[in-house]
């Protein structure tokens, strides 16, 4: 009986890791994301992971261009803060190194003047 040795799998080299939201700053975001939803403001969202960057996109409606985006950018820590709140003409409307702080200037936009 002639068994023929297993073909390896070429070794693939990753050239960088991506940067990733972990279950602790999903829990956060999705704890806003949920609330705007409840009150009818937001309807989807998209993550994308990059070698850079991650984000959390949020919609008004799936076919439009994000209405803000949550950014995690590892390598302005030290300078700017790992996280920030972009608007969606692209200006930084908060920028920080506690998420559940940085979360905060989406949460005022909920409540607003009555």
């Amino acid at each position: 009986m002639n068994v023929e040795a297993p073909i390896p799998f070429p070794q693939t080299t990753r050239i960088a890791e991506e940067v990733r939201f972990d279950r602790k700053e999903l829990g956060l975001i999705l704890r806003v994301y949920g609330r705007m939803v409840a009150a009818g403001e937001w309807r989807d969202y998209a993550i994308a992971a990059m070698r850079d960057l991650a984000v959390f996109a949020v919609f008004r409606r799936t076919a439009e261009t994000p209405l803000y985006r949550i950014e995690k950018r590892p390598k302005v820590r030290a300078r700017q803060g790992l996280y920030a709140v972009v608007g969606m003409d692209g200006r930084v409307l908060r920028r920080g190194h506690d998420l559940d702080q940085v979360l905060k200037v989406l949460e005022r936009r909920l409540i607003g003047p009555v």
